[in-house]
């Protein structure tokens, strides 16, 4: 298990590369800009000059531009550079468990440890796991107050075979609820599109923003 670092050199490259366009960009545009002024210039009527004012508020004009183009150029490198930062600090906890907001959990044998909230006390609470087959499969969790409490679902107990199954809580009232899902954090790495995927265990891959807790590594 360990942080895929390569797209990290890549997103660097390619940071510095969306820069370098940016700035191209900004250098033809303020050529293309002067270039059409100095025409501009050489020919207007000698007879009906065109008024001065006009030339400075093109200037200003073209000032502006000049700096909304480094700044855009700007803004771009610094993404980069915090997406790259965001890879590095998640990298650090490879190997850690974690809990992930979701709607599905993968059982491959092993008791799975789950995290389920809600909003308001339930009288009678289930939660409901879906396979591939369509068949749900109720696990009653009979009376619990409003707030987090864990459950273990245990695939040989529950007599679940290995697959990937969806999750739902049914509890009184359609009380709102939340499922986190424990496992391992397998690696992190950056998508075609830039994007941190991290590869977590008994769920698959995630987005970071669905990481709500990070509970160390095991025996540390």
């Amino acid at each position: 298990m360990q942080t895929t670092m390569n797209p990290v050199a890549n997103n660097g490259t390619s940071a510095a590369s969306d820069t370098g366009a940016v700035a191209s960009a900004a250098d033809q545009a303020l050529q293309l800009f002067t270039t059409l002024l100095v025409a501009q210039v050489k020919n207007q009527d000698p007879l009906a000059p065109t008024d001065p004012s006009q030339f400075v508020n093109q200037l200003t004009q073209q000032t502006q531009m000049e700096a909304l183009q480094k700044l855009a150029a700007q803004g771009s490198a610094t993404t980069s550079m915090l997406q790259s930062l965001h890879v590095l600090s998640l990298g650090g906890q490879v190997g850690s468990d974690v809990a992930v907001a979701t709607d599905h959990v993968t059982l491959s044998g092993s008791p799975v440890q789950t995290t389920l909230t809600l909003d308001v006390a339930s009288a009678r609470t289930s939660l409901v796991l879906t396979g591939s087959d369509g068949v749900g499969h109720r696990v009653a969790l009979g009376s619990r107050p409003a707030g987090a409490f864990d459950i273990k679902l245990d695939p040989e107990a529950l007599g679940l075979p290995p697959g990937r199954y969806a999750l739902r809580v049914e509890a009184d009232g359609g009380a709102g609820s939340r499922i986190e899902v424990h496992g391992t954090l397998a690696s992190v790495r950056l998508a075609a599109n830039n994007a941190l995927v991290a590869q977590v265990g008994n769920v698959g891959e995630v987005t970071p923003d669905s990481i709500t807790q990070f509970n160390g590594r095991p025996g540390a």
